[in-house]
């Protein structure tokens, strides 16, 4: 009997372990907020669009930085002017692979 309790304690313990672990890696994924610093252009590898979800209640651009990301919103000029210039950068990079391919 005191064999079964152990188990069971083990057990509902291990469950809130991995519940705390998968929510935590959930909102790490997730922009609560927006940073106010601006990353020059070269060091950003590339964004991603975080929309509202339930548990992300944020519009948010996320540029991925090396061993990074920043949060940014997506409304501000800076913000605008980064994508374009990351597009710009990845139009400019395929242009040259496609040259060199020919």
């Amino acid at each position: 009997m005191t064999n079964s309790k152990v188990c069971l304690a083990a057990a509902l313990c291990s469950l809130l372990f991995l519940s705390t672990l998968l929510s935590s890696a959930q909102s790490a994924s997730c922009c609560l907020s927006y940073s106010r610093r601006r990353p020059p252009c070269k060091l950003i590898l590339g964004y991603s669009i975080q929309t509202i979800t339930g548990s992300c209640d944020l519009h948010a651009v996320i540029f991925h930085l090396p061993g990074k990301f920043l949060c940014a919103d997506p409304s501000m000029k800076w913000t605008q002017k980064l994508r374009l210039c990351v597009e710009e950068r990845k139009r400019t990079s395929a242009q040259v692979f496609k040259l060199s391919a020919d």
